[in-house]
């Protein structure tokens, strides 16, 4: 597939801006799985994930390597739609608001609205790909 990226430096830069703080999101709780696995599992289990130890790997794999790749802007349509699919999936097992107490509920609804505005971040850079500043637009620079 062949990316055409429009020549304007404000563009490029917040679609860098835009892909750190993404990944800044990702990497670190790659990091924070690895870490914490045992915890992580047991946390995974309470929620009903099926096979929770296979599902924190690739939670591991998906978050550090699609970090990485949404970081340096390599991959980044696929990497980008993978990372909003793990985030809507996770979402929905991790902060479904309705079934929780009442107690719980204000804070879990805050965080699945900010994870589905994640996904949307995401599915633009899945769109539109990830600018000149990247190691797929760095042929546009030259």
């Amino acid at each position: 597939m062949t990316h055409t990226y429009p020549a304007n430096t404000t563009q490029d830069t917040l679609a860098l801006v835009g892909r750190i703080l993404l990944a800044w999101m990702f990497i670190p709780a790659g990091f924070g799985k690895i870490a914490g696995f045992a915890g992580t599992v047991a946390y995974a289990t309470s929620a009903g994930l099926p096979l929770p130890q296979v599902g924190v790997a690739l939670a591991v794999l998906i978050e550090l390597l699609g970090g990485i790749a949404l970081l340096v802007g390599f991959g980044t349509r696929w990497v980008a739609l993978a990372l909003a699919l793990f985030t809507a999936v996770a979402t929905f097992f991790f902060h479904n608001y309705w079934a929780m107490p009442e107690a719980q509920q204000m804070m879990q609804q805050l965080m699945f609205t900010k994870n589905l505005a994640i996904v949307g971040g995401l599915l633009a850079f899945a769109a539109f790909g990830p600018g000149r500043l990247s190691i797929e637009g760095r042929k546009a620079l030259g």
